[in-house]
């Protein structure tokens, strides 16, 4: 470790005292972004990150050339039907942003998409937005909403230019490309088009940054627009959509572990929903519109007495009260995770996770007559490692059903399937270009045991000629029941190709092998995602994959804690970790009902201002609160924004100055103009992972590595698939 420099803050105690436990924090007054002092100390912040990471400018301008001529800039996706309409979108090189483009459909049996050229204009074809022309004088910007009338003449749109997630949404006519006079400024993202056009929903959040209440606006009225749902309880968020039918429009009221769905027929639009099942404390569900043997019915995906879920159908007529009024349309099954069914005229699509992998199942529905005749079938894939899912599919009466398909050596692919023949056809891969080609690389999975015996799964990627052991960059994430599933990255060969490995430990707390998985990594078992990752670091040393002097932690978010959590546990088991927008300061933060986001996830993490046991628990492992004196910490970079509204810049401004009183050196990067996900433009994205990555690879001893030559031809949207027979699934060994 070497001698601490950096910006220092004044100290400046503010006492915070909870179940008898009285703290002064040093570095609260940080809080206040609008204070010039605290400006001033970002300023300082970025000038010395700036300062020490110089000598690294040319590997990063390397980098971003890399990333850049890898990447075909002008290109265009696969057109998708929407009503009248093949929908695509445009990148132009030295464009930031895509260009949402439509062109005519021949007729009402035309699901053949047309043919595209990046160079070549269709006849009939119109720009529906351009976001670059939208983001014209802006340093940020994001779209929050963005839904096509079901009659194509409308687009309604969300736009925020600051970061901090407050959209103003508006409603452009498409024939002339004007905007119309509504507007509504500080929405949440999500809002949508009544199914007639007529009217549009949308969500409004409160004071804490919770999506509360949902609205109805009339298109075109200066008329007051109407609460149709609110909820008061703090600990609950607000949704609508509609459904693929168009037939529903749903509201959603959710917490982490309770859900309540409400429902109006899409001819009754300003009609009061009704409950379908009232919210039970635990229970989750969530809610699809279905035909089955000529009767509409909801397909209700929940976890009443069924950890991994199951699928019940339910009359909207008459929906009782729960799983015991409805019948079984796909039953529950321990190890596989259904997370979602999704219906369409002719039949169903089931996704789930079975063994640490997304599956996607296909029940078709013609001549079935009653829900207990669905038969459910399993597409299989060859690749030991894949992420696979639905992709889109907005049209009812589609005949295929379009996937996306894509693993650590594959990159991202679309497939349109074919539910009767079972056929895969690809209509697009991404290119990658300068000559890449898949069997360069393997991708293998291995099985770490935790320090209670549990196998925590690990994905690794790397060159096939890469000798171990190797420079290796360890990733986590372990929260909310989300997986960081393995996945293609045209970044990552500029690791890759410097003889590098990169894995994924799948730590619990992430929902990789179902439920169970995330319950043994939340609340008062939170500590399992970071002794899993440690568990996982530790093993890939022992596998001789990697040294402890080759080994970069990285994680961002509610992966920037188990960052913090692990410099704390395990310093000297890595040479860097890299924590962007980290969670760091869980405590203060969650202590504080209201700040956005905390009351709506005491679910996940407890109560800590209620409860003491859980306040201690936090404490216990909350990194800015941990930080030991005299460590042996190793080289630490942190990235955040000042307009994050999910993890305020302060905690990673605190846990900074709390590391360099340690004796810690580490370095923070803040972007002054963005929120929680960072730059927008493909550019400045890809600008910021360069500097990052050129951070990554110096720690790892490779800044002077000259990346491998690729010498196979590109891939592009002709090749077959790499989709077919099954192969060996992998599976955990046996413990030792």
């Amino acid at each position: 470790m070497t001698a601490s420099t950096g910006p220092r803050a004044e100290k400046r105690a503010i006492i915070r005292e909870h179940h008898g436990d009285r703290v002064a924090d040093p570095y609260e007054w940080l809080r206040d972004t609008d204070s010039p002092e605290v400006v001033a100390l970002l300023q300082a912040e970025n000038a010395h990150t700036d300062e020490r990471t110089a000598g690294l400018e040319a590997l990063r301008r390397r980098v971003f050339d890399e990333i850049r001529s890898r990447t075909l800039e002008t290109d265009i996706s696969v057109p998708q039907r929407i009503g009248q309409w093949w929908y695509f979108t445009r990148t132009r090189e030295g464009a930031q942003y895509g260009i949402s483009c439509r062109t005519p459909a021949a007729g009402p049996d035309d699901w053949t998409p047309p043919a595209v050229d990046p160079a070549t204009t269709l006849p009939g074809e119109q720009i529906v937005f351009d976001s670059n022309e939208a983001a014209l004088g802006n340093d940020f910007f994001a779209l929050g909403s963005f839904d096509i009338s079901a009659d194509g003449r409308r687009l309604l749109y969300g736009v925020d230019t600051a970061g901090d997630e407050r959209y103003t949404l508006r409603v452009r006519d498409l024939a002339s490309g004007d905007d119309l006079p509504d507007e509504v400024g500080n929405t949440f993202s999500g809002a949508v088009f009544s199914p007639d056009g007529a009217h549009v929903f949308y969500t409004t959040v409160d004071d804490a940054w919770r999506p509360d209440t949902v609205h109805r606006h009339r298109v075109g009225s200066a008329e007051p627009d109407v609460v149709v749902l609110h909820e008061p309880d703090e600990r609950f968020w607000v949704g609508v959509d509609t459904t693929r039918s168009q037939r529903y429009i749903l509201f959603s009221v959710s917490s982490s572990v309770t859900s309540e769905y409400r429902f109006l027929p899409a001819t009754t639009p300003t009609a009061e929903p009704r409950t379908l099942w009232p919210r039970r404390e635990e229970v989750e569900y969530d809610v699809e519109h279905a035909v089955i043997g000529g009767e509409d019915v909801f397909l209700v995906t929940h976890n009443d007495g069924a950890e991994d879920f199951e699928v019940v159908a339910v009359d909207p007529d008459a929906p009782g009260t729960g799983p015991a009024d409805a019948r079984v349309v796909v039953p529950h099954r321990p190890g596989v995770r259904i997370e979602d069914v999704e219906a369409f005229a002719d039949r169903l699509v089931v996704s789930s996770r079975r063994e640490g992998l997304t599956r996607i199942a296909v029940a078709r529905l013609a001549g079935v007559s009653d829900v207990a005749l669905i038969a459910v079938e399993e597409v299989v894939f060859p690749e030991p490692l894949y992420t696979v899912g639905t992709a889109g599919n907005p049209e009812w009466t589609a005949p295929l059903t379009r996937l996306s398909y894509t693993s650590m050596v594959t990159p991202r692919s679309l497939f349109e399937l074919d539910a009767v023949s079972g056929e895969l056809t690809l209509l697009k891969r991404q290119p990658v270009l300068g000559g890449y080609d898949p069997d360069d690389y393997e991708q293998l999975r291995e099985w770490a045991p935790a320090p209670d015996g549990t196998l925590v799964p690990i994905s690794i990627v790397k060159r096939r000629d890469t000798a171990l052991p190797a420079p290796l960059e360890l990733y986590g994430y372990g929260s909310y029941e989300l997986s960081t599933d393995p996945g293609f990255s045209i970044a990552r060969l500029s690791l890759l190709d410097r003889g590098a490995v990169f894995a994924i430990a799948h730590v619990r707390g992430g929902g990789e092998l179902g439920r169970s998985w995330y319950e043994d990594g939340k609340r008062l078992r939170k500590r399992t995602s970071f002794t899993d990752f440690v568990a996982a670091a530790e093993h890939l040393i022992a596998r001789g994959y990697t040294v402890p002097e080759r080994l970069v932690a990285e994680g961002g978010s509610a992966g920037g804690l188990l960052m913090g959590a692990v410099a704390n546990l395990a310093p000297t088991t890595f040479a860097g970790i890299l924590a962007s927008v980290p969670f760091v300061d869980a405590l203060t933060s969650i202590l504080k009902p209201e700040l956005p986001l905390t009351v709506i996830e005491w679910d996940e993490w407890g109560d800590p201002l209620h409860d003491a046991e859980v306040y201690d628990y936090i404490k216990g492992y909350t990194p800015y609160e941990n930080v030991v004196d005299g460590a042996d910490y190793p080289r630490i970079l942190v990235t955040t924004s000042l307009n994050d509204t999910r993890v305020l810049v302060v905690e990673p401004v605190k846990w900074v100055q709390r590391l360099r009183d340690a004796g810690a050196d580490p370095l923070l990067r803040i972007e002054m103009s963005a929120g929680h996900g960072g730059v927008t433009g493909r550019y400045d994205a890809w600008r910021e992972r360069a500097e990052e990555l050129a951070w990554i690879l110096d720690v790892l001893g490779l800044a002077d590595a000259v990346p491998a030559a690729h010498a196979a031809p590109a891939i592009g949207a002709d090749e077959p698939a790499r989709v077919g027979s099954p192969a060996a699934e992998p599976s955990p060994p046996e413990p030792r």
